[in-house]
């Protein structure tokens, strides 16, 4: 068994700065080669737990950088007309890039892989759309697709 420092998060394995112990094979065949881990030594340990304290702070302001983005998205109602033919059915389809311009035009950026649409709008009416803008930060935004005249 070897005893590590880990460089970067492995699945299954642990976090930033987690000391582990792992098989020699493992630690030397994959773990090491790929920058993932460092031998545990006590230098080594001490610069993955400052690195750990910075990217926890780090992430801490993404996190509340993303619920005051939530906040101004909740309650947003996006409206997006289309040709409708008999039937109340689209001719096309809403899709996220629709969408993600729809919110443009209201001053609002919001990145195409934050949108949540499991499959395009083909129907008129109200959908709801989630978005993620952080691993645990969701809001629910309103999308009414309309005819036009």
């Amino acid at each position: 068994m070897k005893k590590l420092v880990l460089k970067e998060t492995v699945p299954f394995l642990g976090d930033v700065g987690d000391i582990v112990k792992v098989k020699a094979g493992y630690a030397r065949n994959y773990l090491l080669p790929r920058g993932k881990a460092l031998p545990a030594l006590s230098h080594n340990i001490d610069l993955m737990q400052r690195k750990k304290k910075e990217m926890e702070i780090r992430m801490a302001k993404e996190k509340s950088k993303a619920e005051m983005a939530a906040e101004k998205l909740r309650g947003v109602v996006c409206t997006i007309s289309g040709k409708v033919s008999e039937g109340d059915k689209l001719y096309g389809s809403v899709s996220v890039k629709d969408i993600v311009e729809q919110l443009a035009v209201k001053n609002i950026e919001v990145d195409k892989k934050t949108v949540l649409l499991e499959e395009p709008i083909k129907a008129l009416g109200a959908y709801t759309v989630p978005i993620r803008l952080y691993k645990d930060v969701m809001v629910d935004i309103t999308v009414e697709v309309t005819g036009e005249e």
